[in-house]
């Protein structure tokens, strides 16, 4: 298992007291994992797509990676974060519903005070059948909360 989770640059693998931080390839696989366990046995997952940047008073220092492995502090142990390649950062969060996904992302960026961000959310099977689709639906609405003006994030109904 430890050749799964981890990357040419450094290990990726679940961070004391919180969450898993892991690559992209293995966040997309572990969705798809995720989303065939929650059919089988009826829980919800969820995703977020994060984008976050430098406020006006912030300090420059918030590459995706350095702020996804400090999300990872403020998860619990089922949940995954990766950087992904486009620059946002992705959640799955387990047996989480749609209603949960505000109070997720508002506490997140209360610990992120120095950035601004936008996030857009989806969640199987409430509002997604596939992972490709809920990521589809997390960046659309990302995109959302950016024209908005940020600082919020954007979930379906």
């Amino acid at each position: 298992m430890r050749d799964l989770i981890m990357s040419e640059s450094r290990g990726f693998g679940p961070v004391a007291g919180g969450g898993w931080l892991v690559d992209e390839p293995l966040f997309r696989f572990l969705v798809d994992f995720e989303i065939q366990k929650a059919q089988r046995l009826r829980y919800s997952v969820s995703l977020v797509c994060f984008a976050v940047e430098p406020a006006a008073t912030g300090n420059g220092e918030s590459s995706p990676a350095l702020v996804a492995e400090e999300m990872t502090h403020y998860l619990r142990s089922t949940d995954a974060v990766a950087a992904g390649a486009q620059g946002w950062i992705m959640l799955l969060l387990i047996d989480a519903e749609t209603n949960h996904l505000s109070l997720i992302a508002n506490r997140l960026a209360r610990r992120l005070e120095t950035l601004s961000w936008s996030a857009g959310g989806s969640c199987y099977p409430r509002t997604a059948a596939r992972a490709e689709d809920m990521l589809h639906q997390a960046v659309d609405l990302l995109s959302r909360a950016k024209q908005a003006g940020g600082n919020r994030i954007h979930i379906p109904v």
